[in-house]
């Protein structure tokens, strides 16, 4: 009895077709390692966006990233936390098990904005352990009764 191959079941496509398919990968997404260069270099050009709940993001974010939920992406707050329609927003959520930056990058889409998405989102930045920024954490009641206070 032969064993096959599960892998090679289905043949890998042409060399120029993978060519085209890997780069038009590369055209929707952004790697830890290029943003952290890049961040690191001072260059600018680019938005990082995350697209996790405000308590998510003040336990830990990417240095310099806004926090825009994906369900708060209106074109108003969009002109109003990133008011030039040419700059590159990168979105990014918690991993890949996450899909609040792939929602987070269709709603910037929908509204003409130049989008990457970081698809190994906070989870692939830690795993190359790259530097996180953290917040304080209040919340309080509809009456202002503060519920709880952490620095995380």
């Amino acid at each position: 009895m032969q064993i096959r191959s599960a892998v090679a079941a289905t043949p890998p496509a042409p060399a120029p077709q993978a060519m085209d398919h890997f780069r038009a990968r590369l055209t929707y997404e952004a790697d830890p390692s290029d943003v952290a260069a890049d961040l690191a270099a001072g260059l600018s050009g680019f938005v990082l966006v995350d697209c996790r709940s405000p308590e998510l993001y003040a336990a830990g974010h990417l240095p310099g990233a806004i926090n825009l939920p994906h369900r708060r992406i209106t074109a108003a707050t969009v002109d109003d936390l990133i008011p030039d329609e040419s700059t590159l927003i990168v979105t990014y959520c918690a991993g890949p098990y996450c899909n609040a930056s792939t929602k987070g990058a269709l709603r910037f889409a929908a509204l003409g904005r130049p989008v990457k998405e970081m698809p190994g989102g906070i989870d692939g930045w830690q795993r190359e352990n790259l530097p996180i920024e953290r917040e304080r954490v209040e919340s309080r009641s509809s009456t202002g009764q503060l519920l709880h206070d952490v620095l995380t």
